[in-house]
């Protein structure tokens, strides 16, 4: 498999999981910042995902598979003795999939106002929006060193991707002691120190 990702970016939850599955891969890094996008072999990356955007997963037979979610998911059914995510039709499963949906539309889509330009106020609002869903995911952390509770899981390298990029638009976690635990808990895994490493995010 071949996964495609920019540093930092929200690919960098597959890439997370690619490296806890044990699974074979490579990665292509895509340029974003240049129109069309193109990898790092000078493909307009649009040919492989019409999407333009990261991640995409390209499967052995040259099969596609785009959105982080989804991705993840299939990776982790691939090897389901590592516990990445719970049995599918299990309610442990669904919740897996709570924390999923939870982390993209209000955690994921809520930062983006904060790395585009925009006035103090705007980003500001989006911060303030961001620290009130923050409140959730505090609870949960506070009860369980996981979001499912003792085995780090998909939904987990997924919000330690998003959780990461507050540092990168200057915003402090303090206020959360339990995320901001569950932040080091969590870079502090081989299969995490390995994808950051890949990136060049080690810092």
């Amino acid at each position: 498999m071949k996964l495609y990702y920019s540093p930092g970016a929200c690919s960098l939850s597959p890439h997370i999981v690619l490296h806890a599955s044990g699974l074979p891969f490579s990665v292509e890094k895509v340029n974003l910042r240049v129109n069309p996008h193109l990898t790092a072999s000078g493909v307009e990356f649009s040919s492989i995902n019409p999407k333009g955007y990261v991640p995409a997963l390209q499967l052995e037979d040259g099969t596609v598979l785009s959105e982080g979610v989804a991705i993840v998911q299939y990776l982790a059914d691939q090897v389901p003795q590592s516990k990445l995510a719970p049995a599918n039709g299990t309610l442990a499963r669904y919740r897996l999939q709570e924390w999923l949906n939870y982390t993209a539309t209000e955690i994921h889509k809520s930062f983006s106002p904060l790395f585009y330009p925009g006035s103090d106020e705007v980003k500001n609002a989006a911060w303030d929006k961001l620290r009130s869903r923050f409140g959730v995911i505090e609870a949960q952390l506070a009860q369980t060193p996981y979001l499912l509770g003792e085995d780090f899981s998909v939904a987990d390298a997924y919000l330690f991707t998003c959780l990461n990029w507050a540092h990168m638009v200057h915003r402090s976690l303090e206020d959360f002691p339990a995320i901001s635990a569950f932040m080091q808990r969590v870079q502090a895994l081989p299969a995490v120190q390995a994808a950051l490493k890949d990136e060049g995010l080690l810092r």
